[in-house]
């Protein structure tokens, strides 16, 4: 089938070129005009070395090349841009077919998940057909065909179960999860821990430092994901804790990456220039400190790591902070 793909970045390639192998017709939308030209010339992704546009893969910067006789389109834009351009698409017509959002996030100011957003701007009587690609999986690995498994959800078990058969194959398992609103909110929140996780590793800091991170940040995952309504059992399986470890465990991961970054002395701004993609934890901890005030839910973690990026607290202040709250029983 035709599948209309909005993004360039790895994370959309490495799908794209999932699906096309498939057999699939895949028309990517992309602002950047240099990359569009230089991936139909048959030249290499700028972030991921030796992956070339493939047979029934092409690159447009039109919107509407993308979405016209679309049977699926897939979103991989960023969390912060997904309002303007679902915007575009309901100018130009919403297509009657699944959209599937791959992008992970939570939206500053509304608190809203990335679905919410979406169903917002293209109305309710569309809800039906929105779902999501969530779970353990770094695009480095997933354009070399490592085995890798993940869940899909959805408003609708018709939509989820199409997500599933069109993203589906022997290396790539696709786990439907009908808890949306869990699948989303733990892909959000792992991001905030996995900065965490690279601070503390650039501060020299060892294993058990980031396994109670690891298990703390889980925890305060699960506080306010319950507060939001999410099913604890989500945040136990793929994508909770399974994308929870390999963000906060892989030198793929651009938000442990840019936390190690800070640990040494770089600034935000400087760390985000040096990992030259999207670090999507830097626009969630904003939305889930929101969160967290308005549901009256404390969140040490995710309060450092914004601290750290938006207060001018030092990376050794913060680490002082968290051993030194007052110790509670523990509670999970």
């Amino acid at each position: 089938m035709k599948i209309g793909y909005l993004g360039t970045g790895t994370w959309g390639y490495a799908l794209a070129s999932l699906l096309a192998n498939k057999g699939h017709d895949v028309v990517i939308w992309g602002r950047d005009q240099e990359i569009v030209d230089l991936m139909n010339q048959g030249g290499e992704h700028p972030n991921l070395s030796g992956c070339k546009c493939l047979p029934h893969m092409r690159y447009t910067t039109q919107m509407r090349e993308a979405l016209e006789g679309a049977e699926m389109i897939c979103e991989g834009v960023t969390s912060a841009g997904i309002r303007s351009v679902f915007a575009k698409i309901k100018a130009l017509g919403v297509p009657n077919c699944p959209i599937v959002l791959t992008s992970k996030g939570i939206e500053q100011k509304t608190g809203l998940l990335l679905s919410e957003v979406v169903v917002e701007m293209i109305g309710k009587e569309h809800q039906s057909q929105v779902g999501c690609v969530s779970g353990p999986s770094h695009a480095e690995e997933v354009v070399r065909n490592l085995p890798t498994s993940v869940v899909c959800s959805a408003y609708s078990e018709e939509t989820m179960m199409a997500i599933q058969e069109a993203f589906n194959t022997e290396r790539f398992r696709v786990y439907p999860n009908s808890d949306i609103n869990g699948v989303e909110f733990s892909g959000a929140m792992k991001n905030i821990v996995a900065i965490a996780c690279g601070i503390s590793d650039g501060l020299g800091f060892g294993d058990n430092t980031k396994a109670a991170l690891m298990t703390r940040g889980l925890h305060e995952i699960r506080k306010l994901a319950l507060v939001m309504g999410c099913r604890e059992e989500t945040l136990n399986g793929l994508a909770g804790m399974g994308d929870l470890c390999v963000t906060c465990l892989s030198n793929f991961s651009r938000n442990y990456r840019f936390g190690r970054l800070l640990a040494e002395g770089n600034g935000p701004e400087e760390a985000r220039k040096k990992i030259g993609m999207v670090v999507e934890g830097t626009y969630s901890v904003v939305s889930a400190r929101e969160l967290a005030h308005k549901m009256r839910v404390p969140l040490p973690i995710t309060e450092g790591v914004y601290q750290i990026l938006y207060g001018g607290l030092a990376p050794e202040e913060a680490v002082k902070q968290l051993l030194t709250r007052a110790i509670k029983e523990e509670h999970l």
